[in-house]
């Protein structure tokens, strides 16, 4: 099963609601842990066990580990496993993007089966060209991983960038979105969902961005939820038609409930997404 149809299971079975492993400094002061590696290993083994059976898929961002270094991901691989082994898809928030074989090597870090970190999807950038992500996509189709590009993100810094015109008339997160697209048609057979999914905000209106529902689909990861603003009621709001492909991010909503609160947090935010794909 291609990773595609991995979320699109993960969706159904769920619902929307991922949760973000988010391990802030404050968010462990707040739990009693140490500002050390072992701080967020336990944070984040901690935030797996709550979401297991809960939710489809929890999305650990890569720098709140990465500022420990060594013992920082160290922390990461332990927490990565143990939430795919309890089977949930795990999204790797690292956003790489760089050209040749430095972008291929990265693709191997997080794809390659029996990696350290390896998971089942990974944020990529495509703003040094979709054309550099070409070998990343290869090997993500190869071992049934997944990608999710940047295509229209909720940070206001993006606009100037992200909604630029290209040459064609259309907006730059349009033209990624295209660009990408193309390549899930040529992979995926007929009625299967993409495995080259999309970043794309909860905070972000559809025609002001110049983008459009896409074919064929594919997963869509969307920030903003939460303490960022967006509610449950955005989902169709914000996605329309394309709501039940999107996993809703929330970390720091969810997190600040602290390790006695996290599982009922957890539970509430994932009935009401579900609500609001079920009855509207």
């Amino acid at each position: 099963m291609n990773f595609g149809e991995r979320a699109r299971a993960a969706l159904e079975a769920h619902g929307p609601l991922c949760v973000g492993i988010d391990p802030h400094a404050a968010l462990l002061d707040a739990w009693g842990l140490p500002q050390s590696g072992d701080g967020v290993r336990e944070f984040g083994l901690r935030t797996v066990e709550a979401a297991a059976g809960r939710v489809g898929a929890v999305k650990p961002q890569v720098s709140f580990f990465e500022r420990f270094g060594s013992a920082g991901f160290a922390a990461l691989e332990e927490v990565i496993a143990a939430a795919r082994t309890a089977g949930l898809l795990v999204i790797a928030d690292a956003k790489r993007g760089d050209i040749g074989t430095t972008m291929d090597a990265y693709a191997a870090a997080w794809f390659m089966p029996g990696s350290p970190l390896e998971a089942d999807a990974l944020t990529v950038s495509p703003y040094l060209g979709v054309g550099v992500l070409g070998g990343t996509f290869e090997l993500a189709e190869r071992h049934g991983k997944g990608t999710f590009v940047l295509a229209a993100t909720s940070n206001p810094e993006a606009a100037g960038v992200q909604r630029a015109r290209t040459a064609s008339g259309d907006t730059v997160s349009a033209s990624v979105i295209a660009e990408v697209s193309a390549r899930n048609a040529a992979a995926t057979a007929e009625g299967e969902w993409g495995s080259h999914g999309f970043v794309v905000g909860a905070t972000v209106d559809w025609a002001d961005a110049g983008i459009a529902p896409f074919s064929p689909p594919a997963p869509i990861l969307g920030p903003g939820f939460g303490t960022q603003g967006a509610g449950p009621a955005d989902l169709r709001v914000r996605y329309g038609q394309a709501a039940a492909q999107v996993f809703a991010s929330e970390s720091r909503s969810i997190l600040a409930s602290g390790a006695a609160g996290i599982a009922d947090a957890i539970d509430a935010a994932a009935a009401a997404y579900r609500e609001v794909l079920q009855h509207g």
